[in-house]
């Protein structure tokens, strides 16, 4: 049994794109990178994947600077490689080619003390498609307040 702890979740992700297929991707970094991430010092808001050249990339993922670090603290917006198996790179690849399709994270965890990634092909929810998720929401929540009520008298 793998031991998983949630480090940050991008919810936005959810609400703004159908998320197609996801994948785990390993990441390659520093030491106080590491440290700030077990404070749990992170942000995937506006975080994206991209490719450069045959190798895949997570960009403007924000991971603050370790407080307790000298002078070799990190960049918090780097540019950080991510390390997957070749054929699901290229899965990705040719998926994002597509139009109107991307590569985003939704969330980054520590998994047997190693920290990962999970990354998503995603295309992106048109104006409707939020206000349709928005209301199916809002009809869930009121669905389970009159249930709670009705338990309770």
């Amino acid at each position: 049994m793998s031991n998983i702890k949630i480090i940050v979740e991008n919810k936005k992700a959810r609400f703004d794109f159908h998320i197609v297929e996801t994948y785990e991707a390993g990441l390659v970094l520093v030491g106080s990178e590491v440290k700030s991430l077990r404070k749990g010092h992170a942000q995937l808001k506006d975080a994206y994947v991209s490719f450069v050249g045959d190798e895949i990339f997570l960009q403007r993922a924000n991971i603050s600077q370790y407080a307790a670090s000298s002078y070799n603290n990190h960049v918090p917006e780097r540019l950080r490689k991510l390390l997957m198996n070749r054929n699901e790179i290229n899965k990705i690849y040719s998926a994002t080619v597509e139009k109107g399709m991307s590569c985003i994270p939704l969330k980054l965890y520590f998994k047997d003390g190693r920290v990962k990634v999970e990354i998503a092909i995603a295309k992106g929810k048109k104006k409707g498609d939020k206000r349709e998720a928005i209301k199916t929401r809002e009809m869930n929540r009121e669905v389970s307040r009159a249930l709670r009520h009705a338990k309770g008298s």
